[in-house]
């Protein structure tokens, strides 16, 4: 299996070093995301729901405000400002602005490097094609001063060869498509739990002033 894989490489031209290099990128990009979302969810996780919301379902929103300047994590700053404008007494729409603008804040750094990912699987296939279609100018040039007995042999083996470079852009684009869709889902779905979150609070401050207003 390794042998054909070295084969289908060597025979596929200059251009599969190329496209191997952007495979790797793309690769190293992917990893790098992944652990760097898991660890955010996690962080989130542990921040909100077992330090900040519990304080808040309290209406103990001075050390709400605490727990969200000692944790580095993205939800903390962002709570972190909507409780700030909630102790100035500031108003509802005051407190949600100031969570949209933490959420702008921390949007940029969860999707970081994540868009290279496309633009690397287009150049892959692209270079594919360079590949290909230089790989076909070559057979034709070389068939043309060949033989005229060996020039079907000649150019059957030439296009297969040239053709290995497109099958390498596009084996080397497909998974970078994919990782680029699904890294895009996880940060959708950390985005989702931030404005969740603030729903949360807006709601707490809510329930508490419909409860002063009752009593």
């Amino acid at each position: 299996m390794l042998d054909t894989v070295l084969r289908f490489f060597q025979d596929g031209g200059p251009f599969m070093y190329p496209i191997a290099v952007v495979l790797a990128v793309g690769l190293a990009i992917t990893l790098e995301r992944f652990f760097y979302l898991a660890s955010v969810r996690r962080r989130n996780r542990m921040a909100f729901e077992k330090g900040i919301l519990p304080l808040l379902q309290k209406r103990d929103y001075q050390r709400a405000m605490k727990a969200a300047s000692s944790s580095d994590s993205a939800i903390a700053s962002i709570m972190g400002a909507g409780i700030g404008r909630l102790l100035n007494n500031s108003r509802r729409e005051d407190i949600e602005y100031a969570m949209e603008e933490g959420l702008m804040e921390v949007l940029p750094r969860l999707e970081k490097r994540t868009q290279y990912l496309a633009t690397l699987a287009n150049i892959a296939t692209l270079l594919g094609l360079l590949g290909t279609i230089i790989g076909l100018i070559s057979a034709f040039t070389a068939v043309a001063a060949a033989d005229p007995s060996q020039k079907a042999s000649l150019l059957s083996e030439s296009i297969s060869v040239a053709m290995n470079t497109t099958a390498f852009g596009l084996m080397s684009a497909i998974p970078l498509l994919m990782f680029h869709a699904l890294l895009q889902t996880r940060t959708n779905e950390i985005v989702d739990s931030f404005e969740m979150a603030g729903v949360k609070l807006l709601n707490i401050i809510s329930d508490s002033k419909t409860t002063g207003a009752v009593a």
